[in-house]
C-alpha cells in the first residue's frame, strides 16, 4: 500500500470508527445488555483498575480541574490499567512506544529520549510532579517499572501551566495506584519470556481497621533476564507501599514510599558503527554489542510522598502535597567509536568512563479548586502554589590501563566484549547544579452559555539554576516573573461532539550569552490547537481529531566570536543572538475505549512537519508519521473465557545527515518506514486464575532503536514471547 493511501486510510478509520461502533452497539441492544463500566461521576479519573476499559472519564495532567477528556482543549491520551495488562507493558518505555503521537529514541540499552511533534520531551511526571529525569544522565527512569502505577496520562503540546520549564512537546504523567479498597484484595503474577525472562509481582490492598477508614496497599516486583544483545543482563526490584486514612468525613491523608533498584550488566554506552570505511553499510547481527563483559550501570530511586485532601461544604477541594525524590546511579562503562575497515575490522577507538550521580528533589504544593457563581451561571476555578528544588551532583573516576595505555580495540568484526577493565581511581568532582522553581497559577472554566465554555489561566513563576563543572565555567540562569498563559474554548455541538481551540505556552532557559555577556532570555514555545472530540456510550469511548501548530521563538544561534578579556589569556568565545526557531504543524486523531460488547480498541495516528526558520527539516531523526493500534475481543457465548487481541505500531521514514560519514557513503543515515505487529491471547481459567500469552514483533521486523549523526546505531528487539499466569483475589 502506498504511503499516501495509508495516511488517508488512517484518517478515515479514526473518523468513522465511533459512528460504526455506535451503530453496532445499537444493533446488539435488543439481544444483549452491555456491562456497565463505572467511569463517570465524581470519582472520574481516580483509578482505571477494575473498569476493563481503554479510556477514562477525567484527567488532570493538562489542567487542574479534573475535566473529562471531551472538555479538555488539548490532545490527551490515557493508557489504562486494562491496556497495560493486555499488552504486557512492563516499563515506561513500553508505554511510550505505544502512545499516540509519541516516539522513543533508544540511543543506548539503558538510556532513551522521548519525543512528540518534533521536539524532545522534558517532563516525566509522577502524580503531576516532575520527576528527577534528565536525559543525558538518565539510566533507570526510562526502564522504570509500571507495577506501581494505575495509568499513564500523556498531554501533547505545550504544558507550561502545570509543568514549568520545558519544550512544547508533551508531558508524560505516571499516576500511582491508591489504597482505596476496604477489603482484602489483590493480584499475584508470575511470568517467563524470551531470553530467560523471569518476573514475579504481588499487589495487595486491605483495610487496617473494621470501618475501612484506614487502608493500605503494598506492591512488590522482581524482574530478571538476559537480552537479545550479547552480554546484556538485567535485574530489577521494585517495592511500593501506600496508606490512606479518612481523618474525617471529607478529609483524607495519603502517604507512601516507592523504591526501585536496577542492576544491569553489559549495558552499551553509545551504539554500533553504521558505516564501513569504504562507504558501505554495516549489517550487524542484532545481538552485536559494543560493551565489555565488566560494564554495569546500577541505579536506585526512592520517592516519598504525602497528600492532605479536604473538601469544604461549598464544594471546594483543598490539597497540600509534598514529595521527596532521591536518585543514585553508579556506572562503569566502555565507549567505542570510529569507522571500522570492512576486511580487518580496525579503526575503532575506546574510552572507559565511570560516573556516580546523585539527584535530590523536594516538591511542595498547595492547591484549591471548586465551583463559583458569576452572572447567574456556575463556573469552576483552581489556584495553586508550587515550589521545587533539585540538587544534582556527578563525580567521575579516572580509568588507568597501566603502562601500556589504552588497549587497542582490534578487529571489531569479531568483538566479543573481552576487553580488559581498567583500574579505577577515586571519585572526583565532575559537575553539579541546583535548580529552583516556584510559581503561582490560576485557571477558570467559565460557562459563557450552556454549550460554550471558556478556559483561561496563567502561571507566574521564578526559575533559578546555578551550576559549574570540570569542563564548564560557573553559571547562573535566573528568570523571574515568567508568565505562561493558557486559553481555550470548548463548544458542545450536541450531546456527543465538542469543538475546541486552545493556546498554550512554555519556556526553556538556555545557557548562552549575547555579545555583551548577558544570558539570553528563555526559549518560548507556543502551541495552538483546534479540533473535534466525541464521547460515546456514556463515556465508554472517546475520540478526537486535532490540528496543531507549534512555534519556538528566541532560540539562541551562534552569531560570531567575541574577546571578553581584551589582551588577557582567554581565547575568544562564541556569542549568540535570539532568533526565530522551529515550527511544527500537523494533524492527529485518536479513538480509545469500548467499540462494542467485549471489544476494546485504541487507535491513534499523527502526521506532522517540522522545520527551522529557513524552511529546512529539523529533528528528522524523529518519525513524522506514527500509527498506534491495539485491540482486544472477548469471544461470546461458550468461548467467553478467551480474549484475543493484536495491533500494529507503524512509523514513517526518518533520517539524518552524518557529517563524519566516509567518502562514497552518501552521508545519510535512514530508517525506512516499518510496522511492528503485536499479538495476545488470554484464557480465564476461572474467576481467579488467568493465563496470558503476548507475542511482540510477531513478524520479526528488523529496525533501529536509534540512529544519530555520530554514525552510531542500536537495534531494537526482535520477535519475543512472554507467558504470564495471574491470580486475583
Amino acid at each position: 500500500m502506498k504511503k499516501h493511501n495509508l495516511d488517508r486510510l488512517a484518517v478515515v478509520m479514526g473518523m468513522a470508527a465511533p459512528l460504526a461502533a455506535q451503530a453496532q452497539i445499537a444493533a446488539e441492544a435488543a439481544t444483549a445488555v452491555l456491562p456497565r463500566i463505572e467511569i463517570h461521576g465524581e470519582s472520574l479519573g481516580t483509578t482505571t483498575e477494575g473498569t476493563g476499559s481503554y479510556t477514562t472519564g477525567k484527567a488532570n495532567t493538562a489542567l487542574p480541574l479534573g475535566m473529562a477528556l471531551r472538555d479538555t482543549p488539548q490532545s490527551v491520551s490515557v493508557v489504562t490499567q486494562q491496556r497495560i495488562e493486555d499488552q504486557g507493558l512492563l516499563t515506561v518505555t513500553d508505554v511510550v512506544n505505544n502512545v499516540t503521537g509519541v516516539s522513543v529514541n533508544q540511543y543506548e540499552t539503558n538510556r532513551a529520549g522521548f519525543t512528540a511533534r518534533g521536539f524532545d520531551i522534558d517532563n516525566l511526571q509522577i502524580d503531576g510532579i516532575p520527576a528527577t529525569w534528565d536525559q543525558p544522565w538518565s539510566s533507570g527512569e526510562v526502564l522504570g517499572s509500571l507495577a506501581t502505577y494505575d495509568r499513564v496520562e500523556v498531554v501533547r503540546g505545550a504544558t507550561g501551566l502545570m509543568t514549568g520549564a520545558g519544550n512544547p512537546s508533551a508531558a508524560i504523567n505516571l499516576v500511582r495506584k491508591r489504597a482505596v479498597s476496604k477489603e482484602l484484595t489483590g493480584t499475584a503474577e508470575i511470568g517467563i519470556g524470551s531470553w530467560n525472562e523471569r518476573r514475579a509481582m504481588a499487589d495487595v490492598s486491605t483495610a487496617l481497621n473494621q470501618s475501612g477508614s484506614m487502608r493500605a496497599r503494598v506492591v512488590g516486583e522482581h524482574q530478571a533476564g538476559d537480552s537479545w544483545i550479547h552480554l546484556m543482563r538485567k535485574n530489577s526490584r521494585t517495592l511500593y507501599g501506600t496508606l490512606e486514612a479518612d481523618l474525617g468525613r471529607k478529609t483524607v491523608l495519603s502517604a507512601g514510599y516507592s523504591y526501585q533498584k536496577t542492576d544491569p550488566k553489559g549495558p552499551m554506552w553509545g551504539g554500533l558503527p553504521y558505516w564501513y570505511s569504504d562507504g558501505g553499510l554495516t549489517a550487524w547481527d542484532r545481538s552485536k554489542t559494543s560493551a565489555a563483559g565488566w560494564t554495569r550501570w546500577g541505579t536506585e530511586y526512592g520517592n516519598f510522598f504525602a497528600n492532605l485532601d479536604h473538601e469544604l461544604d461549598n464544594g471546594w477541594k483543598l490539597r497540600a502535597s509534598y514529595s521527596h525524590g532521591d536518585r543514585k546511579a553508579d556506572s562503569y562503562l566502555l565507549y567505542l567509536s570510529g569507522i571500522p575497515d570492512r576486511a580487518s575490522g580496525a579503526g575503532m577507538g575506546a574510552f572507559a568512563g565511570s560516573y556516580q550521580t546523585h539527584t535530590r528533589q523536594d516538591d511542595f504544593g498547595l492547591h484549591a479548586s471548586g465551583p463559583f457563581a458569576l452572572g447567574g451561571r456556575k463556573h469552576e476555578a483552581a489556584f495553586g502554589y508550587t515550589h521545587s528544588k533539585q540538587q544534582f551532583n556527578a563525580d567521575s573516576r579516572a580509568a588507568d590501563f597501566g603502562p601500556g595505555g589504552v588497549p587497542a580495540v582490534g578487529d571489531f568484526n569479531r568483538w566479543n566484549g573481552s576487553y580488559p577493565e581498567p583500574a579505577w581511581g577515586p571519585s572526583t568532582f565532575y559537575e553539579s547544579s541546583v535548580t529552583t522553581q516556584q510559581a503561582v497559577y490560576g485557571v477558570a472554566r467559565f460557562s459563557l452559555a450552556d454549550p460554550l465554555k471558556l478556559i483561561a489561566g496563567a502561571r507566574l513563576g521564578d526559575y533559578d539554576k546555578t551550576g559549574h563543572g570540570l569542563y564548564a565555567a560557573p553559571y547562573q540562569l535566573k528568570h523571574n516573573r515568567q508568565l505562561t498563559p493558557y486559553a481555550g474554548l470548548v463548544y458542545d455541538i450536541n450531546d456527543i461532539y465538542s469543538a475546541y481551540a486552545s493556546y498554550t505556552s512554555i519556556f526553556q532557559p538556555q545557557n548562552l550569552k549575547d555579545f555583551g555577556g548577558k544570558t539570553l532570555d528563555p526559549i518560548e514555545g507556543k502551541s495552538a490547537e483546534a479540533g473535534v472530540k466525541g464521547e460515546f456510550f456514556e463515556g465508554r469511548l472517546n475520540a478526537s481529531l486535532a490540528l496543531f501548530r507549534i512555534k519556538q521563538d528566541k532560540l539562541g544561534q551562534e552569531a560570531g566570536l567575541v574577546d571578553r578579556d581584551g589582551a588577557g589569556p582567554l581565547a575568544p568565545e562564541a556569542y549568540y543572538r535570539a532568533a526565530t526557531g522551529a515550527t511544527s504543524h500537523g494533524v492527529e486523531f485518536e479513538v480509545a475505549g469500548q467499540l462494542a460488547k467485549g471489544w476494546n480498541a485504541s487507535v491513534g495516528y499523527t502526521r506532522f512537519h517540522a522545520e527551522d526558520a529557513a524552511g529546512a527539516d529539523i529533528n528528522s531523526v524523529y518519525p513524522r508519521k506514527l500509527l498506534r493500534l491495539f485491540t482486544t475481543w472477548q469471544l461470546p457465548g461458550d468461548w467467553k473465557a478467551l480474549t484475543v487481541g493484536g495491533g500494529v505500531n507503524w512509523e514513517g521514514r526518518s533520517y539524518t545527515a552524518d557529517p563524519n560519514a566516509p567518502a562514497g557513503s552518501g552521508g545519510r543515515i535512514e530508517q525506512p518506514a516499518y510496522a511492528l505487529v503485536n499479538l495476545m491471547a488470554r484464557y480465564d481459567i476461572n474467576r481467579q486464575w488467568s493465563a496470558q500469552l503476548n507475542l511482540n514483533n510477531a513478524l520479526d521486523k528488523q529496525h533501529f532503536g536509534m540512529f544519530a549523526a555520530y554514525a552510531a546505531i542500536t537495534y531494537a528487539a526482535p520477535r519475543s514471547a512472554a507467558l504470564n499466569l495471574r491470580y486475583r483475589f
